[in-house]
């Protein structure tokens, strides 16, 4: 009698595959969308998918005089509240360049996790060469 209680305990194959799906956090969602982590804000299928939606600037490169580093300027138009002008606001950033990007250079600048005290953007590609 007991050795037949013993076996009722001992899950079958199946079960234990269940039991570790659930232990790890996976569901059965896991089955229906391999790529997407069940848990929320996680993505597990590509790399951008895992970071989000990084946000994107074009400026202009207003200095380049450091290695590996350069200044990019942002330019916005920002209606006046009082006047109702269209009024334009700067904004400078400091990027990691690995591209090459020059004085005067139309770049595109992605966001990217701090690589210095200021540096937290990355320069994806030159859009535009400067003028010579």
């Amino acid at each position: 009698m007991a050795e037949e209680n013993e076996e009722d305990l001992k899950p079958t194959a199946d079960e234990a595959e269940v039991v570790e799906a659930v232990a790890s956090g996976e569901t059965l969602a896991h089955e229906v969308a391999p790529g997407v982590d069940s848990q929320a804000g996680n993505a597990a299928a590509t790399e951008a998918g895992r970071r989000g939606n990084r946000a994107q600037k074009v400026g202009i490169v207003a200095s380049d005089k450091m290695q590996k580093t350069v200044v990019v300027r942002v330019d916005r138009l920002v209606k006046h509240p009082k006047y109702r002008r269209y009024v334009r606001r700067t904004s400078k950033f400091m990027a990691h360049d690995e591209v090459g990007a020059t004085i005067g250079d139309k770049v595109r600048i992605v966001e990217t996790r701090p690589l210095s005290a200021r540096k937290r953007w990355r320069v994806v590609e030159i859009v535009q060469k400067a003028a010579k």
